[in-house]
């Protein structure tokens, strides 16, 4: 069996965007598969009474200083996003069409990059469409998809899937059972897989 690595993530959080560009080098280096598990962010931080780091101000003002800081070491452009915290329900929803029509990569890129590096407001329905629009995807199509039961439905599922295993904030990680949270914890992720 290959060695797995879930990955629970949320476009909204620049260590989500972070982690994601990591992966690719920890797949190389692990020869592990990575399974991506969309959720949303702010439904997982009010279930666990969690907070973001802009509510906290001690914890805001060091993540000013810790993203820039992250990006530049791995080489992953961050732009700040004057609209955050983006709303991306929409977008989240989205993952689950593209992973059943195989366009995830695509997506997930098409997605970080207009939230952290374009600073785009995906929650806009219209710049959602002009994002997808010009990395090919049909808008039209997506959002209809967007719109019904099942995407809904997956997306409040993993949400409540990753509460209930202990996940609190993004980006966490599996391994098994063991859960690992934040980019920053690659090298624990790799000596998990016997690396």
């Amino acid at each position: 069996m290959a060695r797995q690595v879930e990955f629970w993530f949320d476009f909204v959080s620049p260590m989500s965007h972070i982690a994601y560009f990591r992966l690719p080098e920890l797949c190389d280096r692990t020869g592990a598969e990575i399974v991506f598990k969309p959720m949303l962010l702010g439904g997982v931080m009010k279930e666990t009474g969690n907070a973001p780091p802009v509510a906290v101000p001690a914890k805001g003002a060091y993540y000013q200083i810790d993203i820039p800081r992250c990006a530049a070491r791995y080489g992953i452009p961050v732009t700040p996003n004057p609209h955050f915290p983006v709303n991306t329900i929409a977008a989240m929803r989205g993952c689950f069409v593209a992973l059943a029509e195989g366009s995830f990569d695509a997506y997930a890129d098409t997605l970080f990059r207009a939230v952290w590096v374009d600073a785009k407001n995906v929650g806009d329905p219209e710049v959602f469409a002009e994002v997808l629009t010009a990395s090919g995807f049909d808008a039209a199509a997506m959002a209809e998809k967007i719109r019904a039961p099942e995407a809904k439905d997956k997306l409040i599922a993993n949400t409540g899937e990753a509460v209930s295993r202990g996940v609190f904030g993004a980006p966490s990680f599996f391994v098994g059972d063991e859960l690992f949270f934040g980019q920053d914890r690659m090298e624990y992720i790799a000596d998990a897989l016997g690396v």
